[in-house]
């Protein structure tokens, strides 16, 4: 008999894309189990295509679909009609724990955070005040299971289908064939709102202007249905001479499939971040009232800008820290694009293109 695998991560998009590489771990140990993933409607698009995945369950709306008694024996219900042979959670909540206890399923590994892992199995301790990246974390419930969990990373491979339609994308909204993308939205989602994740739109219009100079490229701004704002302003804060283009809200493989083809990606600590780092994208991923520590896109090669600062060490669950100003606590504009201009030569998007004057 084949194993029958549910993992359980229902939030957040960044959450959930760093939690591909757990998946595809267990695809690794687990080559011919069924793996289905207990996901939310938020995120569920992120990963609903992923080549490791063999079916969705959708948790419905909420970050955690366990906090009322109805919403709990519902999801276990959920859980029982599937027929697994094995569990994986991802999610600290005690509530989950006992959703687990209560499913019957034989196998079931978890996060042990703080002895919220009682409805687990094989419980997988883990220290709240460790600053671990989440994707270390959630792969140490594959390793529990006894599968190699070398050079497994956040992964979202692009299929031939988004890459057509990307294609049409550029005709229609007149994308050049050399172009960066600024994401300068993010920090909101159902689990949590932290807007001061958000770079300045002033910044990311210097940085977006001196980079399509420095690249001979256009701009491509994109975001969320929320965004909308922040890109007219990141757009009015750019001088007329600047080649840009705004896009409307795009669906998630859609965003990796831009981002992938992009010289490079710029965006916040945000969703959209992770889905471009695990799309392949040269990502530069700006932080500041978050730690890059635990919450960085679990990719080799991503650029990191953050200005060292004191967090609270429960991490983004205890919230960001008071009074938080960019302009006093964070990276600005120039330190990042000296950064970012060094990374654009080491990943070569910066050398010479046929047709371009060399740089």
């Amino acid at each position: 008999m084949n194993e029958r695998i549910l993992l359980i991560l229902p939030c957040c998009i960044g959450d959930v894309v760093m939690a591909t590489a757990t998946l595809h771990a267990l695809r690794r140990g687990f080559p011919q189990a069924h793996i289905t993933w207990a996901v939310g409607g938020w995120a569920r698009q992120t990963i609903e295509a992923h080549p490791d995945l063999d079916a969705i369950l959708d948790t419905g709306p909420n970050a955690l679909p366990v906090r009322t008694p109805a919403e709990m024996m519902r999801f276990v219900r959920q859980i029982r009609a599937g027929h697994y042979t094995h569990l994986v959670s991802l999610v600290r909540s005690p509530l989950m724990s006992v959703a687990a206890m209560l499913s019957g399923v034989p196998v079931r590994v978890g996060l042990d955070s703080g002895g919220r892992g009682f409805g687990y199995t094989v419980r997988v301790p883990i220290d709240p005040h460790e600053a671990r990246l989440e994707g270390d974390i959630y792969l140490e419930t594959a390793h529990a299971l006894g599968v190699d969990i070398l050079d497994c990373w956040a992964n979202l491979p692009l299929t031939a289908a988004n890459e057509m339609i990307l294609q049409t994308l550029r005709v229609q909204h007149g994308i050049d064939e050399r172009y960066l993308v600024i994401h300068p939205g993010g920090g909101s989602n159902p689990g949590m709102e932290m807007d001061e994740k958000r770079w300045p739109p002033a910044w990311f219009a210097h940085v977006g202007a001196a980079l399509t100079a420095h690249l001979h490229a256009q701009l491509v701004l994109i975001g969320g249905p929320e965004d909308a704002a922040l890109i007219q302003s990141v757009k009015q804060a750019l001088a007329p001479t600047v080649p840009v283009v705004a896009l409307p809200p795009l669906p998630f493989a859609q965003v990796g499939a831009l981002a992938a083809e992009a010289l490079v990606y710029i965006g916040n600590d945000t969703g959209m971040t992770h889905i471009a780092a695990a799309s392949g994208a040269h990502t530069v991923a700006i932080f500041g009232p978050s730690d890059p520590g635990r919450y960085a896109p679990f990719v080799p090669g991503v650029l990191v800008l953050w200005e060292p600062t004191e967090l609270p060490e429960e991490g983004v669950a205890a919230g960001g820290p008071d009074g938080w100003d960019w302009a006093r606590d964070g990276v600005g504009p120039g330190e990042a694009l000296e950064q970012i201009r060094a990374f654009a030569e080491r990943t070569g998007v910066s050398s010479y293109s046929p047709g371009l004057p060399p740089l």
